[in-house]
């Protein structure tokens, strides 16, 4: 059963990937596998993509139903050439993993989306998939993850790259969260970090 599952989870990102944008905004802001809200969050944004050259800031609204959830974001990034983009972009996360004690340690999900800037140039298409798992301490919780993430660049050619999201997700108090991930390879590249209100 677990196997069956996590194949079908493989089989979902490779089918989304022809479709839609993980990262719909292209910062290197990822997700973890699972929310952590009941009816809904709102927070914001800081990241440094393409390496750290450039500056985002980003709002954030997320709602889900089931296994499922939607994330709406817009912002602007800074360049270091000189100029800024308006990016707004919509993300879709659900959730097809669930850990099992002794067989499979990770909880896992499809994370898809689509996003534009300036309203003219849309994001690179593409899917990944988040693998981690929540540890609580004592009262202190935290989910650590990573996201591979397949790229399809279009063009007078089409071509597949691979990008890597690793993150955590902190719980302060009973209604925040801090968030923070960094993304390797060929995706958005740089650091995020996102303060983040769940209901």
């Amino acid at each position: 059963m677990l196997a069956r599952s996590f194949q079908l989870a493989l089989v979902a990102v490779f089918l989304s990937a022809s479709v839609a944008a993980a990262q719909a905004t292209f910062t290197p802001s990822y997700n973890a596998p699972y929310r952590a809200f009941d009816a809904h969050e709102v927070g914001g944004t800081f990241s440094f993509p393409n390496g750290g050259r450039d500056l985002a800031i980003e709002g954030q609204f997320r709602f889900g139903h089931g296994r499922f959830d939607i994330g709406l974001r817009g912002g602007v990034i800074d360049f270091d050439a000189g100029f800024s983009d308006i990016v707004l972009g919509v993300e879709g996360r659900g959730r097809v993993v669930d850990h099992t004690q002794g067989q499979f340690p990770l909880d896992g999900a499809v994370v898809f989306g689509v996003g534009t800037s300036e309203f003219d140039v849309w994001t690179v298409p593409s899917a990944g998939l988040s693998l981690g798992r929540r540890v609580d301490l004592d009262g202190f919780s935290f989910v650590a993850y990573g996201q591979p993430t397949l790229f399809v660049f279009t063009g007078s050619y089409t071509n597949l790259e691979f990008g890597l999201g690793l993150g955590a997700d902190f719980r302060v108090g009973q209604a925040l969260d801090l968030r923070a991930s960094v993304g390797l390879f060929d995706g958005p590249e740089g650091l995020a970090v996102s303060l983040v209100w769940v209901r």
